[in-house]
């Protein structure tokens, strides 16, 4: 399958493209991680970026269409992919409308998960991330056995600098005026499948029924 999966920070775009990933070999296509892998590297890329992903911006289009004009082009897309976090605004669907017409691709559905404000905030603030393996626990819900230490790889377990209250906050406003209008756009298109997304489970339902898996 090909989908674009939109939706505000924490809403649960990555949970719901790794299960997505496990039914028909879909490869999972997020730019924020590809992007953090830049910055960990220190690639010219990353150094570009990380001022704006520190404080909850977006990185600019130029940076983002690089990168996925290349990625979409690589071997293991042509099982299918899911689009995490990417487009993120109007003229970047319009780019990424003309890159996939380049390349023959064509969009099965573009999929909005609709999660309240308070329980996003409430997603991130408690979230904490291994710095070395990427692995992602939360210390409500799924804390790492032992504080500060991965379960996985024995790396730092952290609080990522754009998942404060303050940065989240700004990242919220920043989706609600520049990503937000996307489910509008991809709704013209007659693209649009809106779910409430409070469950990935139902989430993961719907879409199978409406791609026909």
């Amino acid at each position: 399958m090909r989908l674009i999966l939109l939706g505000a920070p924490g809403a649960g775009k990555g949970t719901v493209a790794k299960m997505l990933t496990k039914i028909d070999g879909s490869v999972q296509i997020s730019t924020g991680d590809i992007l953090r892998a830049a910055v960990k590297n220190g690639t010219d890329l990353g150094k570009k970026a990380k001022e704006f992903m520190d404080a909850g911006d977006l990185v600019p289009d130029e940076l983002i269409m690089g990168i996925m004009k290349d990625r979409l082009r690589e071997d293991d897309c042509k099982a299918g992919y899911l689009l995490d976090g990417f487009p993120r605004t109007i003229p970047q669907a319009e780019q990424l409308k003309v890159l996939l017409e380049e390349i023959g691709h064509k969009l099965d559905a573009v999929v909005n998960l609709n999660v309240p404000r308070d329980v996003i905030l409430d997603r991130l603030t408690t979230r904490r991330t291994c710095t070395d393996c990427g692995a992602i626990y939360n210390v409500k819900s799924n804390p790492p056995k032992e504080e500060g230490k991965c379960d996985k790889c024995g790396g730092p377990v952290v609080q990522r600098d754009d998942e404060t209250e303050e940065a989240i906050s700004n990242r919220l406003d920043v989706y609600n005026e520049k990503t937000a209008p996307l489910a509008d756009f991809y709704k013209g298109e007659g693209m649009l499948l809106d779910i409430e997304a409070t469950s990935s489970d139902t989430v993961v339902d719907a879409i199978k029924g409406h791609v026909g898996i």
